[in-house]
């Protein structure tokens, strides 16, 4: 199964990485109110069962890809063809 993990600050968190593209954009001339800078990660699992690649997907999310403390994940499951 396949699957992409988002991997974003926290609200409230500070991004310097966000504010810096967020100065480059209005310096360029674009009206931008705030910019957040994350992570991407896909990932493909051996398993088909649903339910057993979500809870593995949440354990590795929440171990080994955020920071629980400042940073949220969001786990979108890939439907194949």
């Amino acid at each position: 199964m396949k699957a992409t993990v988002f991997v974003r600050p926290k609200a409230g968190i500070k991004d310097p990485q966000g504010e810096a593209v967020r100065g480059s954009l209005a310096k360029s001339g674009f009206d931008i109110v705030s910019v957040r800078i994350g992570r991407v990660v896909d990932i493909e699992l051996e398993t088909s069962e649903r339910e057993r690649a979500l809870a593995e997907l949440q354990q590795i999310s929440h171990d080994l890809l955020a920071n629980p403390l400042i940073e949220s994940y969001e786990i979108e499951l890939l439907e194949e063809a």
